[in-house]
Order: C-alpha cells, then sequence, then structure tokens
C-alpha cells in the first residue's frame, strides 16, 4: 500500500484493475474466447486420438502390413491411447476383439472430449 500525500492507494500494481472493482465487459469477451480456444483445442485432441483408433482398427481389418514404419506407428499410438481398455472384451473372433477393443476408447474419448468442450462453449 502507497501513501501519497494524503490519499491511499490500494491497488495491488498500480495500473491495473484491484480485485474489489467488478470485472469490466473486456474481460467477459476475454473469458469467452479463451474458453472457446481451450474448447477448440480439446476437440482437435480427442478427434486425433479418436482417428488414429479408427485407423488402426482399419489397417487391421485391411490386415495391413506389419512391418510397416506407418503401421508400426499407429499400432503404437492406438496402443498407447487405449492401452486402458485391452481385453476388456475377449472373443474368439481376433477381428471383433480388435474393433470393441479399440473402438470403445475412440467413442468415449468422443463423447467426452466434445461433452467437455460444449461445456466450456457454453460458459
Amino acid at each position: 500500500m502507497r501513501q501519497i500525500g494524503f490519499l491511499v492507494n490500494t491497488d495491488p500494481v498500480s495500473g491495473h484493475q484491484a480485485y474489489d472493482r467488478p470485472a469490466g465487459p473486456d474481460r467477459s469477451l476475454r473469458n469467452q474466447a479463451a474458453a472457446r480456444r481451450a474448447a477448440l483445442a480439446i476437440c482437435t485432441i480427442v478427434d486425433v486420438s479418436a482417428g488414429l483408433l479408427g485407423l488402426w482398427i482399419v489397417l487391421y481389418l485391411l490386415d495391413a502390413n506389419q512391418g510397416n514404419a506407418f503401421v508400426e506407428f499407429v499400432q503404437g499410438a492406438a496402443d498407447w491411447l487405449g492401452g486402458w481398455a485391452q481385453d476388456i472384451f475377449t472373443m474368439d473372433t481376433e477381428s471383433l476383439r480388435v474393433i470393441l477393443n479399440y473402438g470403445l476408447p475412440a467413442a468415449l474419448y468422443l463423447l467426452l472430449g466434445h461433452g467437455i468442450a460444449a461445456r466450456l462453449n457454453r460458459a
């Protein structure tokens, strides 16, 4: 707190908005813009994650070359993203097992991620 003559300045930093003052319309617009950017980032991350999981399902069903570097990358990313859901479904049919064990995380990521993003956009 600084004293200048008989005036008392209670602002924590001179020239900035004090905490006891209500936020102006500028702050509200900035918060909405930040929420929209965060929602867009969440949607992008979720879409890429679900896309990698879906791509691995397609590559597996089409019997892609496991020795190819791109296929190995997609499989590694899908294993990492869907690792928590591995062997939830144990089927005799290998292709159905892959569809369910990698499709479940993709669907959950999309539902939760876009739900969170929608909530941020409403805020």
